[in-house]
Order: structure tokens, then C-alpha cells, then sequence
């Protein structure tokens, strides 16, 4: 139960610099805000990165052909979400690493393995992400 407490509370912490990053983009100008966009797709990237490192260990509790299969979801998470980021566009490389979030949550639903509580809360996650990536976006289109 413990364990349970302190992956929600790191989890939903996690979304603060989503939304720190939304904030700042639509308070400053200038250097603060290019920075709170680098700031925003770092983020996702690094924070997309990490749920596919999180698939990767939990290949090694499948067995066989569908352990294989994880490793290689996982490994080709993270090349398509550092291509998103290498496209130099901030607005397109959000969408693209918002994709991979529904991509990864699709997949993870998919294997039907995790635990009930946890599912949930991955589900409650995903939807905070997608919907600041869907903020970024949307005051990207008005600011660009």
C-alpha cells in the first residue's frame, strides 16, 4: 500500500512541470518563453522516455516471444519520440510525443497485466498529459 501512495503522489507530481511549462509559455515573452517551450518538449520527451523504460522492465516478467515484443514497443517509443523532437517544431514535436503518450497507454492496456489501481491511475495521468499537450498546443496557435 505504501508503494501504491508514493508512485500516485510521484506521478501526479509529475504533471507540475507540464503545467509550469503551459504557464509560462502563456505569461512571458521573450527568452522565458522560448524557454518554457524548450522546458514543455524536454519534458514529454524525457518523461516518455522514461514510461517506455518502465515497459522495458516489465518485459522481463513476460515470457517468450511477448517479452521480445516489449523491449522492442519500448526501444521504438523512445526513437520515435526523440524523432519528434528532432523535427524542430515545437508544435508538431508536442503533438507527436502527445501520440506517443496515447500510444503507450494503448499498449500497456493492450498486454493486460498491470494491476487494477495502477491502470487507473496511468489512465488519470495520460489524460492530465494529453491535456497539457492540447494547452501547448492550442496557445501555440494563437501565439504563432
Amino acid at each position: 500500500m505504501r508503494d501504491q501512495l508514493v508512485t500516485e503522489r510521484l506521478g501526479y507530481a509529475g504533471l507540475i512541470p507540464f503545467y509550469g511549462a503551459v504557464l509560462g509559455f502563456a505569461v512571458f515573452t521573450d527568452y522565458p518563453q522560448s524557454l518554457s517551450v524548450q522546458a514543455f518538449i524536454v519534458y514529454s520527451l524525457a518523461i516518455l522516455c522514461f514510461l517506455s523504460g518502465a515497459l522495458w522492465g516489465q518485459a522481463g516478467h513476460a515470457a517468450g516471444k511477448e517479452q521480445i515484443l516489449r523491449r522492442i514497443v519500448s526501444n521504438g517509443i523512445v526513437l520515435y519520440a526523440v524523432a519528434a523532437v528532432l523535427t524542430a517544431q515545437a508544435m508538431v514535436a508536442a503533438v507527436l510525443l502527445m501520440l506517443g503518450f496515447l500510444c503507450l497507454l494503448w499498449y500497456e492496456h493492450r498486454l493486460g497485466d498491470m494491476a487494477l489501481w495502477y491502470g487507473r491511475l496511468r489512465f488519470r495521468l495520460t489524460l492530465g498529459v494529453v491535456i497539457a499537450h492540447l494547452m501547448y498546443v492550442g496557445l501555440h496557435l494563437r501565439v504563432g
